[in-house]
């Protein structure tokens, strides 16, 4: 079943939100969507992956990032 998690990902331009884009677009198959506010900064992620999955993966564009909740 999907959840939506919600991420604080310290993002500043276009750049920054199409690197979250590109390394979550990797997993397709289990993203179902993804929202990324850039004012806001913050990232959210339909999925069927686990918070700390989605997590590590943020992490890999070397972007803090922190996990804010799931529903």
């Amino acid at each position: 079943m999907s959840q939506v998690h919600e991420y604080r990902v310290a993002m500043t331009c276009e750049g920054c939100s199409g690197a979250v884009e590109r390394v979550l677009g990797k997993h397709k198959d289990k993203i179902a969507n993804v929202e990324i506010n850039l004012k806001e900064q913050q990232v959210k992620v339909t999925t069927t992956l686990s918070a700390n999955e989605v997590l590590e993966l943020i992490k890999k564009t070397g972007k803090n990032t922190e996990y804010i909740t799931s529903y």
